[in-house]
């Protein structure tokens, strides 16, 4: 293992039933930078982020190598990858409440008072102070999303994976939320991938854009 904090994808490409969804895909993502992937649907893009955080359907046969800081992904469970992820939805547990939900996160361990004081840490720098307690069906969406942010970044990723998380939301709140993401993924020093169709999240984004489209039978 090297002391780089990229994520690297080298000649990555899926196959089902002996046809590939794409050519295959080199790419390296940098800390601190956010790279995209464009495509159209069907293309294989939600699909290329399971590869990475490990929960590709079996039906599926991945080959090339993911690496992050130098150590090879591929046949890692998805406890061992330290991959986070954020998709179209929060998916904020709804029995818990919102400091239960970032604790939910959290490594075991550390006293109840030190935990507590983790999740309110992370609830100021998200600008909801005072939210602990409360219930998640109380939060605007914005808010919501902001929560999960804080949630997959407690659990310490190396890398954050962004499945079309601000689609969702409206011109307003999609911009003020952009923001948010991509300063955290640049203070974290965090190489993240997106998976986008709007051309705007590409541009915010402000790393390497890579745009993949379905292969035909005849081109795989």
């Amino acid at each position: 293992m090297n002391d780089s904090l990229d994520l690297e994808l080298e000649d990555v490409s899926i196959h089902i039933n002996g046809t590939s969804l794409f050519s295959p895909l080199a790419l390296r993502v940098r800390a601190g930078e956010t790279a995209v992937v464009m495509g159209p649907s069907g293309s294989g893009k939600s699909t290329l982020l399971a590869l990475i955080c490990g929960t590709l359907s079996p039906v599926f046969s991945p080959r090339g190598r993911v690496t992050l800081r130098g150590e090879n992904l591929l046949g890692l469970p998805p406890e061992k990858r330290r991959i986070g992820i954020l998709f179209q939805d929060d998916l904020l547990f709804p029995h818990m409440s919102v400091g239960g939900n970032l604790l939910f996160a959290l490594p075991p361990g550390g006293s109840r008072k030190y935990r507590r004081e983790k999740g309110e840490a992370a609830l100021f720098e998200a600008g909801l102070e005072g939210f602990f307690d409360r219930d998640p069906a109380t939060l605007s969406g914005g808010q919501r999303a902001r929560v999960a942010v804080m949630r997959t970044l407690l659990s310490g990723p190396g890398a954050l994976l962004l499945d079309e998380p601000f689609s969702r939301l409206d011109v307003a709140m999609r911009q003020s939320f952009r923001a948010f993401v991509f300063e955290h993924v640049r203070s974290r020093r965090l190489p993240a991938l997106m998976v986008t169709h709007d051309p705007e999240d590409a541009r915010a984004a402000g790393g390497p854009v890579v745009v993949i489209e379905t292969l035909s039978a005849e081109d795989s």
